[in-house]
């Protein structure tokens, strides 16, 4: 299996008259050191069965395939389906899939939980992992619906944009705390693994990026009551992070609580009437979440 150097690259693409396409974040590391970091940093074994969004030429899924039980991988352009296809042809444990790998914003194809399954049904004790250079367009919605999906991963490892690996793993009372930061935080440890320049890639973005791994917690994620509902409160919530915690809280009770039942849900938390969203850590979310579902349970943003 050809290794994906530059030279290797310019030479595919020359071939086959294509060239990156923007509009699918298509940023090809060339780096080998940082493409063994990325398979090293998922700890894979034959118990594993891989999802990776974003096939590309297919040089980091051999890799995988070499340690893991399966892969699975999902390539949205079809001239690089093409391309991985010559390289991945001989290998039976790769299925090859070639569509977007999010249905809509908020959930990830059924076709692509499909394909994890039935690998993961092969053999007892599999575990389910995401491992990928993720397009930086998809980067959010894949490893957010990843944790409401039909099969959660036990872990995730993947290169994203930096500024999205420093609001994942962002404290309260930061600029970069956000939603996002919480949802995940309120189920999983996070780690940034390495930041990479944009010279280790082809094209070079813009952009510095991050290879972050994210090891799921079954504990923290027993602690919530709903994960939909925390979800979408702690979206709502964070819609305007910089007011004060009562206005978010009213703007999106709206019609469901009134300021009486508002006041008295923050006075019950020991909030003042000047708390921010921002300032909360996330047990103390959750805690809050708690309290807001059982005062509307039918509540839906």
């Amino acid at each position: 299996m050809p290794r994906q150097t530059k030279t290797f690259l310019l030479e595919r693409f020359r071939e086959m008259g294509i060239r990156p396409a923007t509009r699918h974040g298509q940023n090809f590391l060339i780096d080998l050191n940082l493409v063994d970091l990325i398979v090293e940093s998922a700890q894979l074994t034959k118990e594993d069965v891989v999802l990776e969004v974003g096939t590309g030429t297919g040089s980091l899924t051999a890799m995988m395939a070499e340690r893991a039980a399966a892969v699975v991988t999902v390539e949205i352009d079809a001239h690089l389906f093409e391309l991985a296809s010559e390289q991945l042809i001989d290998l039976p444990n790769v299925t090859m899939l070639q569509f977007d790998a999010l249905r809509n914003k908020n959930n990830i194809d059924d076709r692509v939980m499909d394909a994890v399954g039935e690998r993961l049904n092969e053999a007892p004790g599999r575990r389910f992992k995401l491992v990928a250079n993720l397009p930086y367009n998809i980067a959010t919605p894949i490893l957010s619906n990843l944790l409401l999906a039909r099969h959660v991963p036990h872990s995730m490892t993947a290169t994203i944009q930096k500024e999205l690996a420093e609001r994942i793993t962002a404290q309260p009372s930061t600029k970069d705390y956000s939603a996002l930061s919480v949802w995940i935080q309120s189920q999983a440890n996070s780690e940034i693994v390495r930041l990479l320049p944009p010279s280790v890639f082809w094209p070079a973005p813009k952009v510095t990026s991050a290879i972050l791994r994210i090891v799921v917690d079954p504990q923290k994620r027993a602690q919530i009551g709903d994960l939909h509902f925390f979800h979408q409160i702690t979206k709502a919530l964070f819609l305007h992070r910089r007011k004060f915690l009562r206005a978010n809280l009213l703007a999106a009770m709206k019609r469901h609580l009134n300021k009486e039942q508002v006041d008295a849900l923050i006075d019950d938390m020991g909030f003042t009437f000047d708390t921010r969203t921002e300032q909360l850590d996330v047990p103390t979310l959750i805690r809050l979440a708690e309290k807001v579902r059982a005062a509307a349970p039918d509540w839906k943003l």
